[in-house]
């Protein structure tokens, strides 16, 4: 019978099964042993974990105890693999909320970057919004306020800029999750240098590399990539598919780890965040950062191999 690979069976099946380690031994390991791969923030040369959290959808859970417990679970994996960045924004429901009540409980609540963003028009009320998200994530300074899918932007940017140099953030940006809104940002990291900008890119989505990534290099604009799974239909798209035996030689245990290392593979991506609620994925998500990073010609290989399936 051939082993298959699913995102559900991403530790059981290929990680554990690996190296011959229990669930909590196998992040022990990992935390001492293995160095997650990090990339610099341009504008500063600040340095941060290639991968992060992602928390639209999965972190709206309101005041429910049993999944606040998980997620509790989930944020603490991701330290102990070496991930700092959380990403959310008002538009996540009770996401901002459950992000601060559960990181005030940590005893690493200040080594986290937090990352929120402003989702409404004017002024005054932008600015009543970011107040909310940094009392809702408890933050006295927020790590990066970004302007989500541009909304108002060129009211928020003034905003953002003052707020930057009055030290209430560190970094401020600009998102979108739609090929079509790249020539915007494009035009606005030109005009405007955010520190960073936040938009969609994935194994078959590349709709980036034309020039949106150039474009950020040139103007030291720290990358940080969304819908890096196509909102699950990359998963729909390999279910009950094996992994190719080669992936196993360059560090890739999962189909999830296949889709991350592709992503981390462009030297131009600072940050991936894949969302997660489940312990065992947010682990499986950093194993993505160990190991080899594909080159070009393996990039080349796994793309090959996907058009396939």
């Amino acid at each position: 019978m051939k082993t298959m690979y699913n995102r559900r069976e991403a530790l059981k099946i290929s990680l554990l099964a690996g190296i011959g380690l229990s669930f909590q031994s196998f992040a022990n390991h990992l935390k001492t042993n293995d160095k997650i791969l990090t990339r610099t923030i341009p504008s500063t040369g600040e340095v941060l974990p290639a991968i992060g959290l992602g928390t639209w959808q999965t972190f709206d859970v309101g005041n429910s105890s049993a999944q606040r417990k998980v997620l509790s679970q989930v944020l603490n994996e991701m330290y102990r693999f070496g991930g700092t960045v959380i990403d959310s924004s008002p538009m996540y429901g009770s996401s901002e909320k459950v992000v601060g009540d559960l990181t005030s409980e940590l005893g690493f609540k200040n080594e986290l970057f937090y990352a929120t963003k402003v989702w409404t028009s004017g002024k005054q009320v932008g600015i009543r919004q970011m107040e909310a998200s940094m009392r809702k994530m408890q933050r006295t300074k927020m790590d990066l306020i970004q302007i989500h899918n541009l909304t108002d932007w060129k009211t928020h940017v003034k905003t953002l800029k003052d707020w930057k140099e009055q030290r209430k953030i560190r970094y401020w940006g600009i998102t979108h999750y739609v090929d079509s809104s790249h020539s915007s940002l494009e035009e606005i990291i030109k005009s405007e240098r955010p520190d960073f900008v936040q938009f969609n890119y994935s194994i078959r989505s590349r709709h980036a590399e034309n020039s949106l990534f150039e474009t950020a290099r040139k103007y030291n604009t720290a990358t940080i990539i969304n819908q890096p799974y196509e909102s699950g239909s990359l998963f729909r798209l390999v279910r009950g598919k094996e992994l190719p035996q080669w992936a196993k030689e360059y560090n890739i245990n999962s189909w999830g780890q296949y889709f991350l290392k592709f992503i981390l593979s462009n030297e131009n991506v600072t940050c991936v965040i894949p969302g997660t609620s489940k312990p065992h994925h947010m682990m499986d998500n950093m194993g993505a950062g160990l190991g080899q990073i594909p080159d070009g010609g393996i990039r080349k290989k796994m793309l090959s191999h996907l058009k396939t399936l």
